[in-house]
């Protein structure tokens, strides 16, 4: 019995194991989503603890799938988990341990790609960004195959304070799996700062950074080099390298945060005294070159100056 004045932990009644959910509704990994389930409790637990204390926290589970870590994150006592799962097929599974848990999870069908956050916890639960993290939490297990998109996603959401970051530095807590047959796990905790480390527009820091690992086992002035149009690419590049005072033959995980904030302020000045710079697309114009080049190209000319010539 619960002492006088406090409210009895919560605990999940005995439910089948997550190896007989997955039997009973005859669940696979599929390999081609790189996913793979996580069977062992004590895994989970261990997991779910890495997010701090969650006793009467609000939860996001990204990607449940069978419910191994969604078990573990009722069992921390939670107030409130909402379980957004794409596919189908883990859909029952979960509402049984929905029903396991009355008034406490919330179950959407939906892709987290494109599932809007804004709405997803109550208002109450704001906080200033300059305040301490509110007291909701984002905990996933990622298959690689989708980790890149939604990371980044979130990191623009991080940056415009929107999505699940309109209730203030909203903490993330995310592991990332390689391998179908054989698991390995990352487990990685975010908590948002509450000043970038590079104070300039996302869409800017994401061009200059994609650009740079564009050839990761390249030196960094190759990535570089495609941020401008061929005409004026090797000075271009040049100038920024200098400016921002980063070694050219640095391999691209090299770089510290202080080469890429360098990089980032050098290529928007170079951007504002040339506005034409940040609209540049490095793909578009090797496009444009290999259309040119073609031997469908090549025809047209030789017919256009056959024509000339008559």
């Amino acid at each position: 019995m619960a002492a006088a004045g406090k409210a009895a932990a919560f605990h999940l009644p005995p439910l089948p194991t997550v190896g007989e959910i997955i039997k009973l509704f005859r669940l696979r990994a599929q390999k081609e989503l790189s996913q793979n389930f996580l069977l062992d409790l004590r895994l989970t637990d261990k997991i779910v603890r890495q997010a701090g204390k969650l006793k009467n926290a609000y939860v996001c589970e990204v990607g449940p799938g069978p419910g191994g870590i969604t078990r573990s994150i009722l069992n921390a006592g939670v107030e409130q988990l909402l379980l957004v799962e794409k596919d189908t097929r883990f859909i029952p599974g979960l509402q049984m341990l929905s029903e396991a848990a009355p008034g406490k999870v919330r179950i959407v069908h939906g892709d987290i790609l494109t599932y809007k956050m804004e709405k997803a916890f109550p208002n109450h639960l704001k906080k200033n960004w300059e305040d301490e993290p509110p007291n909701i939490h984002i905990i996933g297990n990622l298959p690689f195959s989708v980790s890149t998109p939604l990371i980044v996603k979130w990191l623009e959401n991080v940056s415009k304070r929107d999505g699940p970051f309109i209730y203030g530095r909203t903490q993330m807590t995310l592991t990332f799996q390689k391998e179908v047959a054989e698991v390995d796990v990352a487990v990685v905790h975010f908590t948002p700062l509450v000043q970038p480390k590079i104070q300039q527009p996302f869409e800017l820091v994401e061009k200059v950074v994609q650009s740079v690992f564009q050839f990761r086992r390249k030196y960094c002035y190759r990535g570089v080099e495609i941020l401008f149009p061929e005409r004026e690419r090797l000075k271009k590049t040049e100038q920024l390298m200098m400016a921002a005072d980063v070694d050219p033959t640095l391999r691209p995980f090299q770089l510290t945060m202080a080469h890429f904030r360098n990089l980032c302020n050098t290529y928007r000045k170079m951007c504002d005294e040339d506005p034409s710079l940040f609209a540049y697309n490095y793909r578009e114009e090797l496009g444009q070159t290999k259309r040119k080049h073609s031997p469908e190209s090549i025809d047209q000319l030789e017919q256009t100056k056959e024509e000339d010539h008559l």
